[in-house]
């Protein structure tokens, strides 16, 4: 362990050099900027290589100029106890790296006027590149979530606060500004046949991590119901309780279509009646149940319906 006596310039240029920090020291009366060797190894240069006369300032991204300057001013004026930025600076290469710039007043004049500013630069480009990937991942969720009409939810099992998305309070009917309701507002949307086994359905055990889905139906506050499906994931918290992530999509159309073709499938379009294959099924069925004998079917056969359609048209039998 290093005493107070070794903590020299090696020992913090050695610091510096294993936190990967490079060191800046401005001298506001005479514009001299002091960098370290860390500073320079950062942006891929020898020490020195390059005139240090406003070098920050040429070597930053356009874009961001303006706003490394106002943090800097802010500072000094006294308006901020530090300096704190992100900015990009130019690589020898030619590649920018973005750095977390943090420093602060360090010298004053016996009139309180700041005569110099330290501070240290961190590469944080891994940490931009990792945000950058991530807003892409959530560009194209939400592109995926608006195409299917998705609401996302999810509730926080130790405050016990819920949070709705804008999609999720439409498909209720909620008119909301803000993504907080009551955690207990969404009980009082389920339909009566429905609460408890969707209640159930939403409260996966401790420790699982699979994903429930399930259908159910909704009352909104106007009386309309609305069938909903939802996948509900209970999603472990580090320290805390935990919160339950799910999905809400509203189903009702594809309820109702689907409700549609199984009775297509099974009556006649005209008259409502059983068709063929519904009748053959359920004969097959009565024939085969023993405790449902004796059984009897009848025919019934209209004479001439070919020669009505012939001569008045299909339209005139059907309406016979």
């Amino acid at each position: 362990m290093a005493d107070d006596t070794k903590r020299n310039g090696e020992f913090w240029a050695l610091a510096l050099d294993r936190a990967q920090l490079g060191l800046w020291d401005w001298n506001l009366p005479t514009g001299d900027c002091y960098y370290s060797p860390t500073w320079w190894k950062m942006l891929g240069y020898a020490e020195g290589e390059l005139d240090t006369s406003d070098l920050w300032l040429k070597l930053t991204h356009p874009d961001d100029c303006e706003r490394a300057l106002a943090s800097g001013d802010r500072h000094i004026a006294g308006d901020t106890e530090s300096i704190e930025t992100e900015l990009r600076l130019k690589h020898k290469d030619g590649r920018w790296v973005w750095v977390l710039d943090r420093g602060g007043i360090v010298e004053r004049d016996a009139e309180g006027k700041p005569l110099r500013l330290m501070g240290v630069q961190t590469d944080i480009t891994r940490q931009k590149e990792a945000e950058a990937a991530l807003e892409q991942v959530n560009v194209r969720l939400r592109l995926a979530l608006a195409a299917s009409g998705t609401g996302i939810w999810h509730y926080d099992i130790g405050t016990n606060k819920s949070y709705w998305d804008p999609r999720t309070r439409e498909i209720f009917g909620l008119v909301s500004d803000t993504d907080e309701v009551t955690a207990d507002l969404w009980h009082t949307y389920l339909h009566p046949d429905d609460k408890e086994a969707t209640e159930r359905a939403h409260l996966p055990p401790p420790g699982s991590k699979s994903v429930t889905a399930t259908q159910y139906r909704i009352v909104r506050r106007d009386g309309s119901v609305r069938h909903v499906e939802s996948l509900v994931r209970l999603i472990a918290g580090a320290g805390s309780a935990g919160q339950i992530l799910g999905t809400v999509r509203d189903i009702t159309d594809e309820t109702k279509r689907a409700e549609e073709l199984a009775y297509a499938a099974h009556h006649d379009a005209l008259t409502g009646l059983w068709n063929r294959s519904a009748f053959d099924r359920l004969l097959a069925e009565n024939i085969g149940a023993a405790d449902r004998l004796p059984l009897a079917v009848f025919y019934v056969d209209l004479d001439y319906f070919r020669a009505l359609n012939d001569y008045a048209g299909h339209a005139a039998g059907d309406a016979l």
